[in-house]
C-alpha cells in the first residue's frame, strides 16, 4: 500500500530550498557596479556572473529529464542542494574574478537541476483545476526570489560587503536539506530510460554557443557583426537543429520535443520566455542606471526596487488564483499591454524625470510578469499528458534561463553599444556630464529593443486559449 503523498509538506520543502538557489539568479545584480572595481573587469565581462549562470542552468535543463527518471525526488533534492552548497562556499571564498565564476558556476549547476524536478513534483501531485494556485504559491519563490534579489543585494554589500551575498545562504541551504530528509517524500516512478551521449553533446553545444555566441559579441570590437561571434551563434544553432532532429528519431529521446505539437504549450512558452528576457534583462539594465548617471549607491537602488519586487512576489499566488478561476486571456493581455507602456517609458528616461517615475514603472513591470510569467507555464503545462511531464517541465526550465541569459547579454550588449556609439565623433573633453549622457544613450537603445519584444509578446497573447488537460490521475 503507497503512502498517502502529503502535499503540502513537499510543497514547502521545495519552497525552503529553491528560494535561496533561485535567489542567486539576480543576487548579485546590485553588486554588479562594485564588484567590477573590487575585481578589475569591465561591464560585458562582469555581467557573466549573471550570463553564465543562467547559461549552465540552460545547459542542464535538457538533462533534467533523465535524472527525474533515474533518481529518487529525496535523492535529487539532497544531491543538488548539496551541490549548491559546494558552489556558494566557492563563491564567497573567491580571491579572483575566476574562483568567483567558478563558484557561480556550481551553484547553477544546484539550481539548474533543482527547478525541474519542483516543476515535474508539483504537476504530480496536484490536480489540473487548482495547478494554477499550487504553482502560483511556488511562484513566491521562483518569482519573488529573483525579483528580490537586487534589494537584497544592494543593502547586504553596502552593510556587510560582497562575501556576504554567499555567507548568508550557507545555513538555510543547510537547513533546507535537514528539512528534506525529515519531511520530503518520493513522489513518481524511476525508470531509468537509456542515455543517449550524443543528445546530451548536441544541447550542450547549442545552447552554451548560442547564448556565449551572444554574450561574447559585446566584447569584440565588431559587435555582433564580428565573424568570430557569428561563426559562434551558426554552430549553436546548428548543433540545436541538429538536436531536434535526434530526438524526433529515438524512441527514447533525450528531450521530447512532440510536446511542442500542443498549440497551448508552445504559444505559452513563447509567451513565457519572452517575459523572462525582459524581467533579467532589466534587474541588470535598471540597477546599472539608477547607480550611473542619476547617482544612487546599491543599498538605496535596492530599496528603490524593493516595492516593485515585494508585489511581484507577493501577487503570485493571487495571479494564479485569477488563472484558475478566469484562464489566461484575462490576465495575458492587459499584462502585455501594460509591458509596452512600461517599455516605452524606459526607452525615453532621464536624470532629469523624478525618482517616484521610476518606482512606479518598476512596479508595473513586476505586477504584469507576474500576471503572466507562472500562469503562462502553468497554462503550457496542463495541455500536457502525465507521460509528457518530465520533458515538458524540462524544456519549460531549459528556455528560463537560455531566454534570460539571452536577454541579459542582448541588451547589455546593446547598452554598451549605444553608449560608445554616443561618443563617437564627439571632439569635446570626457567630463561626467558627457558619461551620464552616453549610458542614457545606451539604455534608451535596450530599452527600445525591450519595447519590441514586448509588442511581440501582446500579440501572442492574444490567441492563447485556456489550455484543455487531460485526464488526470494522482498518484
Amino acid at each position: 500500500m503507497k503512502a498517502k503523498i502529503n502535499a503540502k509538506a513537499i510543497l514547502i520543502t521545495f519552497m525552503i530550498g529553491a528560494f535561496f538557489t533561485i535567489l542567486n539568479e539576480t543576487l548579485l545584480s546590485v553588486a554588479l557596479t562594485k564588484l567590477m572595481v573590487v575585481f578589475n573587469v569591465d561591464a560585458t565581462t562582469i555581467q557573466w556572473l549573471t550570463t553564465g549562470f543562467m547559461l549552465v542552468m540552460g545547459i542542464l535543463m535538457p538533462i533534467s529529464a533523465v535524472f527525474i527518471q533515474w533518481f529518487t525526488t529525496r535523492q535529487l533534492f539532497i544531491g543538488v542542494m548539496t551541490v549548491f552548497l559546494l558552489g556558494t562556499l566557492i563563491a564567497a571564498c573567491a580571491v579572483n574574478f575566476p574562483m568567483l565564476l567558478a563558484g557561480r558556476m556550481i551553484q547553477a549547476v544546484g539550481t539548474g537541476l533543482l527547478i525541474p524536478i519542483v516543476m515535474n513534483t508539483l504537476l504530480l501531485i496536484y490536480r489540473p483545476e487548482v495547478r494554477g494556485k499550487a504553482m502560483g504559491t511556488f511562484g513566491l519563490v521562483i518569482m519573488f526570489a529573483p525579483a528580490i534579489g537586487p534589494t537584497l543585494s544592494g543593502v547586504i554589500v553596502d552593510l556587510l560587503g560582497w562575501r556576504w551575498l554567499f555567507i548568508i545562504v550557507i545555513p538555510f541551504a543547510i537547513f533546507s536539506m535537514l528539512f528534506a530528509l525529515r519531511f520530503l517524500q518520493n513522489v513518481g516512478e524511476v525508470t531509468r530510460p537509456r542515455v543517449d551521449i550524443l543528445s546530451i553533446l548536441l544541447s550542450t553545444i547549442g545552447i552554451g554557443g548560442t547564448i556565449y555566441g551572444f554574450s561574447s559579441a559585446g566584447k569584440d570590437p565588431e559587435g555582433f557583426m564580428s565573424i568570430s561571434s557569428i561563426s559562434v551563434i551558426l554552430i549553436g544553432l546548428i548543433s540545436l537543429l541538429l538536436f531536434v532532429l535526434r530526438q524526433l528519431k529515438l524512441d527514447e529521446p533525450l528531450l521530447d520535443v512532440r510536446v511542442f505539437t500542443y498549440k497551448s504549450y508552445s504559444k505559452s512558452m513563447s509567451l513565457y520566455v519572452i517575459i523572462i528576457m525582459i524581467m533579467l534583462a532589466s534587474e541588470i539594465v535598471l540597477p546599472m542606471y539608477l547607480q550611473g548617471p542619476l547617482g544612487y549607491s546599491a543599498k538605496i537602488t535596492g530599496l528603490l526596487l524593493l516595492p516593485g519586487a515585494l508585489l511581484h512576489g507577493l501577487l503570485s499566488p493571487v495571479m494564479g488564483s485569477l488563472f484558475d478561476k478566469f484562464g489566461p486571456r484575462r490576465l495575458f493581455i492587459p499584462g502585455a499591454f501594460v509591458l509596452v507602456g512600461v517599455m516605452f517609458f524606459f526607452s525615453n528616461i532621464s536624470p532629469s524625470l523624478p525618482i517616484w517615475t521610476f518606482i512606479i514603472a518598476n512596479i508595473a513591470l513586476m505586477i504584469s510578469i507576474s500576471a503572466i510569467a507562472m500562469p503562462a507555464e502553468t497554462n503550457a503545462l496542463n495541455e500536457l499528458p502525465k507521460n509528457l511531464y518530465p520533458h515538458g517541465t524540462a524544456i519549460a526550465n531549459t528556455l528560463q534561463p537560455f531566454g534570460g541569459a539571452l536577454g541579459v547579454s542582448v541588451l547589455v550588449n546593446i547598452m554598451s553599444y549605444g553608449r560608445e556609439s554616443f561618443g563617437e565623433g564627439k571632439s569635446e573633453p570626457v567630463t561626467e556630464k558627457l558619461v551620464d549622457e552616453a549610458m542614457t544613450h545606451g539604455v534608451h537603445y535596450a530599452y527600445w529593443f525591450a519595447f519590441a519584444l514586448c509588442s511581440i509578446a501582446f500579440i501572442v497573447a492574444l490567441f492563447i486559449k485556456k489550455s484543455i488537460a487531460p485526464d488526470f490521475d494522482q498518484n
